[in-house]
């Protein structure tokens, strides 16, 4: 009897890892493969740019850091910047809707009157 092809064949060496992207899909204009990523590691910076809208961005980057990180940290901080706009656009409203949390009265003040409600001549 004969061996088997399977126990005669050389054994495969890893597979190899796709390099990771450097060019992304902007957050802002969403044109696809317009962002390009730049490490600095000696300096340990990162810096994102958009060919089509200009937005830029730049973060602190380590020796184990790869242009994914850099879009991975603007992503953050871009949800981070409209999470805080849509919970400060709660707080404050224009006076011409009248509704909000301080609501102040359009009236006259007196002279004496300081806005603490007292007069001076009390």
């Amino acid at each position: 009897m004969g061996k088997r092809k399977k126990s005669s064949r050389k054994p495969m060496g890893p597979k190899k890892a796709d390099p990771l992207p450097t060019t992304f899909t902007c957050l802002f204009c969403n044109h696809e493969r317009s962002v390009t990523v730049k490490l600095d590691r000696k300096a340990g910076v990162g810096q994102l740019d958009c060919r089509i809208c200009g937005q830029k961005f730049q973060c602190a980057v380590n020796y184990l850091s790869a242009a994914v990180d850099v879009y991975g940290e603007w992503v953050d901080a871009a949800d981070a910047v409209a999470k805080q706009d849509t919970t400060d656009a709660g707080k404050y409203t224009s006076p011409a809707t009248g509704s909000g949390p301080e609501k102040r009265s359009r009236g006259t003040r007196s002279a004496g009157d300081d806005g603490d409600g007292q007069a001076l001549n009390e």
